[in-house]
């Protein structure tokens, strides 16, 4: 769905009108909807950040400087949301409980745990072979299927499995190294605590 919105109500809305904000910002709504469900990625709830994205368009309004260039304001609004939901869509994948740390819903004492375990996580993949982190991070963090990573890579399907199972192995390994015995990922690929 294209974003059609009336520049004269985006300047009402700039304006002080409150009415024009509104009105202007569920004009937005479905196509903010419509891009954070086809960008989000499968571990995105694109009702959540659309939300966000039109909260953040509330508050930022008065940083708008040019009424027609409405969309493209609210793009970068969304992109750089959906941003950070893949990020701590990313981080709950690796590190189970840390949505607390990334809302800043928990203790100090438990958000620097979680900030140490998931910096030892992101150090462990760091150390793995380029072409294991591609894979283990395309298949388990993206979750992408083996046929879609082996087409992304240019690489037979069977070297794609080979090399996550060799990238898993290793993760397991290293993370052991670090003292992260509790969060490794088991054969199937899950962290489990």
């Amino acid at each position: 769905m294209s974003l059609t919105v009336d520049p004269e109500r985006v300047e009402d809305a700039l304006d002080g009108d409150v009415a024009a904000r509104d009105a202007v910002l569920d004009a937005a709504m479905p196509a903010v909807l419509g891009w954070c469900t086809r960008l989000g990625g499968p571990r995105v709830d694109p009702e959540d950040a659309a939300h966000d994205v039109l909260v953040t368009a509330l508050r930022r309004l008065d940083s708008l400087r040019d009424a027609e260039a409405f969309g493209s304001w609210i793009y970068g609004i969304t992109r750089r949301t959906l941003a950070v939901h893949r990020r701590r869509a990313w981080l709950r994948q690796w590190v189970p409980g840390m949505p607390e740390l990334v809302d800043g819903g928990d203790s100090p004492l438990r958000q620097r745990e979680l900030s140490e375990i998931a910096r030892d996580v992101q150090d462990v993949l760091e150390k793995l072979p380029v072409a294991q982190r591609e894979i283990l991070v395309l298949r388990l963090v993206e979750d992408r299927p083996d046929s879609e990573v082996a087409e992304l890579l240019g690489l037979p399907i069977g070297t794609v499995k080979s090399r996550l199972r060799l990238a898993r192995d290793r993760f397991r390994k290293l993370a052991s190294q670090r003292g992260l015995d509790a969060w490794v990922l088991p054969a199937t690929g899950e962290i489990t605590r």
